[in-house]
């Protein structure tokens, strides 16, 4: 299993194939400050959770592995 984090401002942008040729996107943002965006790929699923400092989940998306297309990680522009 393999799990990335992303810090406040960061976005993950997962697109799914819902089948009869079109794809839907999701996206989870971390919202607030001290929140940070999970995202865990296995076999089987791809998990992409928004946690606080303590490791609370505040919002979760599960996807089946499958049907996954793409997962995109937009990390915010600090420079901006």
């Amino acid at each position: 299993m393999n799990v990335r984090e992303m810090a406040k401002g960061d976005a993950v942008e997962v697109l799914v194939d819902s089948g009869g040729g079109t794809a839907r996107e999701y996206v989870v943002r971390a919202m607030r400050a001290g929140r940070r965006v999970e995202v865990k790929t296995s076999r089987t699923t791809v998990e992409v959770n928004e946690l606080t400092r303590t490791n609370r989940v505040v919002r979760s998306a599960r996807f089946m592995a499958p049907r996954v297309l793409a997962v995109v990680e937009r990390p915010v522009d600090e420079a901006a």
